[in-house]
């Protein structure tokens, strides 16, 4: 437990930003989870939307300050290149 007053002070403050940042998280995590899974799988249209719609969640948590905007280009590139190799996969000729 807190013995300062502004001790106590600062774990209000964390609890109510832990409390407005945690959807804001929860969403950058489903939209990253889904558009991996769609990358992987067959369905290339699905997975641009996928990719798209969690390339926006990330620049929000980035400009939000929840991750660091280096981290959500990261994610962005790697989302990408998952996606780019899902329409390669599609497009290459079977054998």
């Amino acid at each position: 437990m807190a013995n300062t007053k502004s001790a106590q002070k600062a774990i209000k403050v964390q609890a109510k930003q832990t409390a407005r940042n945690k959807p804001v998280r929860s969403s950058v995590r489903t939209a990253v989870t889904k558009a991996k899974q769609l990358t992987k799988g067959n369905d290339v249209e699905a997975a641009k939307t996928a990719v798209k719609e969690a390339s926006i969640a990330l620049d929000k948590a980035a400009k939000k300050g929840l991750i660091h905007p280096n981290n959500a280009s990261r994610r962005k590139s790697r989302l990408a290149k998952g996606l780019n190799a899902a329409q390669k996969a599609k497009d290459a000729p079977k054998k």
